[in-house]
């Protein structure tokens, strides 16, 4: 069985930051303005920030 792989590639264009995800054949293309973008990297620093801190987590 062949992983399919996952790709994000960011391109800076004139007013915005374009974000191509691929994963396998399928590929969608978002255009982020700069605060959409600086939006998304502070939702992602939370995101990344709570899975850390629920890995540390122990459920007994």
């Amino acid at each position: 069985m062949e992983q399919e792989s996952r790709k994000i590639t960011l391109d800076i264009e004139r007013k915005r930051i374009r974000m191509i995800i691929s994963h396998g054949e399928d590929e969608e293309i978002l255009k982020l303005t700069l605060d959409e973008a600086r939006e998304l990297k502070e939702t992602l620093n939370i995101t990344i920030e709570d899975y850390m801190q629920r890995q540390n987590l122990r459920i007994d």
